[in-house]
């Protein structure tokens, strides 16, 4: 399988909502609408996220995002309005998690390290 690009989608019941929540968390609009009921960003070269109201593109989910500073990204969220939970001393990473007006999870987590095990 060659991969391209690859996304996740959320289930939200109000993409106006949502559309708000998430501008804030990413800093910025969405990139692109390709239908009515979806909006995207694209984050990366190869991943992006998308919300939608059509349960036939989307269900309730999670998304972890590796930063570099949990903290940095508390005082960000912060000062928009989103209250990031307290830190969570991981095996691999310093989490921390909010969720979205629709229940989904949103995790911030540091780089792993050690580095995650292979899997064999």
């Amino acid at each position: 399988m060659l991969t391209r690009r690859i996304y996740t989608f959320l289930l939200t019941s109000n993409l106006a909502t949502s559309e708000i929540w998430y501008t804030k968390l990413f800093g910025r609009g969405p990139d692109n609408r390709p239908m009515g009921t979806l909006v995207q960003w694209e984050l990366f070269a190869q991943a992006g996220v998308g919300l939608s109201t059509d349960d036939e593109i989307a269900s309730r989910g999670a998304i972890f995002i590796i930063v570099d500073d949990v903290a940095a990204e508390r005082h960000r969220l912060q000062g928009l309005g989103i209250a990031l939970g307290d830190d969570i001393a991981g095996d691999y990473s310093t989490l921390a998690q909010v969720r979205d007006p629709d229940g989904n999870m949103i995790t911030f987590a540091t780089v792993p390290s050690p580095p995650y095990p292979p899997a064999s």
